[in-house]
């Protein structure tokens, strides 16, 4: 017979030497949960504050803060996989498919911004935003680094001259979204990238050392040979790199295109960076899993879309 539930509540908090009283008692003071306690409805709804009184802006702002929310789910299924010791195919199946919906997700929602703001008033609105830049979302940088070795994240101009035992620090001046910010014939750059390093860049780095070993494409080399060959594993995979290399890139490219090629004119981006080859896939070709896709399939990569 089933314990009772009094008994395993004493059970419980006497294994962690504390009085299951105190906490009965705590409980009849409390007030039954609500779902805008629980969500945390009102503080979620007053983290948007316009710098403009340009309508369009506050679907913006919303827009950016639910793709990073989904950033936070995408680094908790991963942080799942990574922080597993013995990696069944089956788990890692199930958790790169719920990313690749995740992604699936931000993917279409484009058509929100692409679509659902007035091109005039984001044109005057973007400009308060300078120097801000998309490319400092800390979360989706964190993203790449635990999908791949970070060799696949160079720069593809220094890709072969970077040795794979080279230096977190000179592996980061190569990663291939430095060029949004970065002159490499002075080495200067941008204020937008050197106010985003400042901040993350040692977070970044310690970040990378533990995803070294850790990351999924870690994580599937570290798989038997057996379950390595699985198609259903290898299909989730593709679909995960492909999903987020291309066709999330590429949608946020076309949006980027819409807004800003303008009367044939390409206008700069709010950080300055020279956007069409640094979002591109076909010319950075950042492929999460290598091994997984045919020479022909990686240099066509980005450009059948």
């Amino acid at each position: 017979m089933d314990k009772k539930i009094t008994d395993q509540l004493k059970e419980k908090y006497e294994a962690i030497d504390q009085d299951v009283e105190d906490y009965l008692e705590g409980l009849l003071q409390s007030k039954p949960l609500s779902y805008w306690d629980y969500i945390q409805t009102d503080a979620l709804l007053n983290l948007q504050v316009q710098r403009t009184t340009f309508k369009d802006e506050m679907v913006f702002i919303m827009y950016h803060q639910v793709n990073e929310l989904l950033f936070k789910m995408i680094l908790w299924e991963i942080d799942q996989v990574a922080k597993t010791k013995k990696v069944e195919a089956d788990f890692y199946t199930t958790k790169i498919m719920r990313i690749s919906r995740y992604f699936d997700m931000l993917t279409s929602s484009f058509s929100i911004m692409k679509d659902g703001m007035d091109l005039e008033q984001y044109n005057q609105f973007r400009k308060t935003l300078t120097p801000a830049s998309g490319f400092q979302s800390a979360q989706y940088r964190k993203i790449e680094f635990a999908s791949t070795e970070l060799i696949n994240l160079i720069d593809k101009r220094f890709r072969d001259t970077i040795d794979r035992n080279s230096s977190y620090e000179n592996a980061f001046e190569h990663l291939y979204w430095q060029a949004a910010g970065k002159d490499y014939k002075t080495g200067k750059k941008s204020y937008t990238l050197t106010v985003f390093e400042e901040k993350y860049k040692d977070e970044f780095i310690r970040f990378t050392k533990f995803y070294y070993k850790n990351n999924l494409y870690a994580k599937y080399k570290a798989l038997p040979k057996e379950a390595q060959e699985n198609e259903a594993l290898i299909k989730a995979m593709r679909h995960y790199d492909y999903t987020v290399n291309i066709k999330w890139v590429m949608a946020h490219y076309n949006t980027a295109n819409h807004y800003l090629n303008i009367g044939g004119k390409t206008a700069e981006a709010t950080g300055g960076s020279e956007w069409v080859k640094y979002m591109h896939p076909k010319y950075q070709k950042r492929i999460f899993f290598p091994e997984l896709w045919t020479e022909q399939e990686k240099e066509n990569w980005g450009t059948d879309i």
